[in-house]
């Protein structure tokens, strides 16, 4: 109980710190740090907005990563909702000038970790209960995601950024206009809900476009048995011409045939179909490569 205690004063001595710290703003601009469009960066000045989001993935027991934090707006608003460990994986090597007055007033609670977060296997960071919560860079959003999800009983939650349309993608369901591969894949794993949208006045530069945090919250197993890979080519393919019937788009890969052995009707369309229905595609084709094999 002592021991609580003190590490609980500890956090709060460490949160006054970051109070105390310059404006994000003033600082960015002292330190003359311009976003870089390549990189995908938007940064968040908004301290309400990173407030929320922060709150949004509590309790932030365990371990914490965020991905490209940038100036470190958001990294703030994660520590002072009691992050006790806050890992931030950030590729751009000029951030951690910015970053030095947080990484000193967070002391042992925050650690950065220069590194791209394509190839950074975050799954086996820190210890268990892990969560991400990241303002995504948008031109590896999907990727980081869908890398991610192979990994996702590794994880809590994952309280994300993406572009509105893209989250409309991983959160739709069967019938839904939005409804393809994102929605196939991230539901097989987890539930998926849109949490609140972010207007673009928000960033820095402002994006062209408007925001949402989704809460991502995987499941202990996933809903349907099949193997990822086999899920996302037959996904690929079926949604790869989403227009037509399923036996045209999944030609390549065994059609009608495939479609037959999985008991489904070869002249659906692939926004017809429920997770379980694809799932049954995939294990389908594991079977049939298999077989070629031996």
């Amino acid at each position: 109980m002592i021991e609580r205690k003190l590490f609980a004063a500890e956090i709060e001595q460490s949160n006054r710190r970051v109070d105390a710290l310059p404006p994000l703003r003033a600082l960015v601009e002292s330190l003359n740090l311009k976003a870089r469009k390549s990189l995908g960066q938007n940064f968040l000045f908004d301290l309400i907005l990173t407030s929320r989001i922060a709150r949004s993935a509590r309790p932030l027991t365990g371990t914490t990563i965020e991905i490209g934090p940038g100036p470190g707006g958001l990294t703030r608003a994660i520590l002072l909702e009691g992050a006790t460990n806050l890992i931030a994986i950030e590729k751009d090597c000029r951030v951690r000038l910015v970053l030095q007055s947080l990484l000193a007033a967070a002391g042992k609670r925050l650690t950065l970790v220069e590194d791209d977060a394509l190839t950074c296997p975050i799954w086996n960071m820190g210890t268990s209960p892990r969560r991400i919560i990241a303002n995504l860079p948008y031109n590896i959003a999907t990727t980081l995601l869908i890398k991610w999800l192979e990994h996702s009983s590794n994880f809590v939650s994952m309280t994300l950024m993406f572009q509105r349309e893209v989250a409309l993608r991983i959160t739709a369901r069967p019938g839904d206009k939005e409804y393809g591969r994102l929605s196939v894949l991230a539901n097989w794993k987890a539930d998926t809900e849109i949490l609140f949208d972010v207007p673009a006045s928000s960033f820095f530069p402002p994006p062209k476009i408007t925001s949402s945090v989704i809460q991502i919250l995987p499941l202990a197993k996933p809903r349907f048995a099949c193997s990822q890979n086999y899920l996302e080519d037959v996904t690929r393919h079926a949604f790869g011409q989403r227009r037509k019937m399923l036996r045209t788009s999944l030609k390549s890969i065994g059609g009608q045939e495939l479609l037959v052995e999985a008991g489904i009707n070869p002249e659906a369309r692939p926004q017809a179909l429920g997770i379980a229905e694809f799932c049954s595609l995939a294990r389908c084709l594991e079977s049939r490569d298999n077989q070629k094999q031996t």
